[in-house]
């Protein structure tokens, strides 16, 4: 017990104080500066109510499901070339890690500099092959397109060492008696590897929905922490830094926190309950 104490006590000092206070201070209205007071299902009745609360949660949504795809499908392209056997694929393998050791927020600031309008890297290569630049920044849709581009770079090295490590683990004799049979590549890639690393995928999956949902970092750098233009990539994060940490109404960003906490645990039990359902036979 002795080994342990230090570990549950940072714990419940780190982990379940922060997360009861918080649950605490969602019934509360509070400044940081006067008194907290009780206001019961005040600031979630307020939050239902606020028609910010929906922009974000459109934007998120669709700012998950930019990120979610190419992520999963990336990632499995990279993960398949990378689990081979070729000469100099060492350097290949660290060169398709290095944004997972990036900051978050000097390659986002990168990135800004990179989707500039005028005279930015991304609209040169554009006009090279005769397309018109595009305002990256400048346009809410565009925005946060922009914005999923530099989430998935960031997102699929982490997604693709889950993947490559599943893939690894597969007997090699599977796709040896495939080959016998007369499958090819892709044969083998869709009736072998992809049911054999499922419970990889399940992982990436909601991996992935928790960071889009909780993305604020690349957001903020991106954007300049005001939602973009016409609050094209004003998402759940933003409008918690916001009500936090600039309209000082901290009862009402922890009451939007936990209803953040509720859809990721619904999204992660569904998609638990359909792997598991895939995975059973009929």
């Amino acid at each position: 017990m002795g080994f342990v104490a230090p570990n549950l006590a940072a714990v419940a000092v780190f982990m379940l104080f922060p997360l009861g206070f918080s649950l605490y201070l969602s019934f509360h209205s509070w400044d940081l500066f006067r008194p907290m007071r009780f206001t019961g299902w005040g600031n979630y009745r307020q939050l239902l109510g606020d028609p910010l609360f929906y922009i974000a949660l459109r934007n998120t949504a669709v700012f998950t499901v930019l990120t979610l795809v190419p992520t999963v499908a990336i990632s499995l392209a990279v993960a398949a070339a990378l689990n081979r056997k070729l000469r100099g694929i060492g350097l290949f393998r660290t060169v398709a890690f290095l944004p997972l050791v990036a900051s978050t927020v000097a390659m986002a600031v990168v990135w800004r500099f990179l989707f500039t309008t005028d005279g930015g890297l991304v609209n040169l290569v554009l006009g090279w092959v005769g397309l018109r630049p595009v305002p990256w920044l400048s346009e809410p849709q565009w925005a946060l397109i922009s914005l999923s581009i530099v989430t998935v770079w960031k997102s699929v090295p982490f997604a693709t060492v889950v993947l490559l490590a599943a893939m690894q683990g597969i007997p090699q004799h599977l796709y040896e008696a495939a080959m016998i049979d007369g499958a090819g590549p892709w044969r083998r890639f869709r009736s072998i590897t992809v049911p054999l690393i499922r419970g990889a995928l399940s992982f990436v999956f909601v991996i992935t929905v928790i960071n889009t949902v909780q993305a604020f970092d690349q957001a903020y750098a991106l954007t300049d922490g005001n939602g973009g233009p016409e609050t094209g990539t004003f998402v759940l994060g933003i409008m918690l830094f916001q009500n936090a940490f600039r309209f000082y109404e901290v009862g009402y960003a922890a009451a939007l926190a936990w209803v953040m906490f509720a859809l990721l645990l619904v999204l992660t039990l569904v998609q638990l309950w359909l792997s598991r359902r895939e995975t059973q036979p009929w």
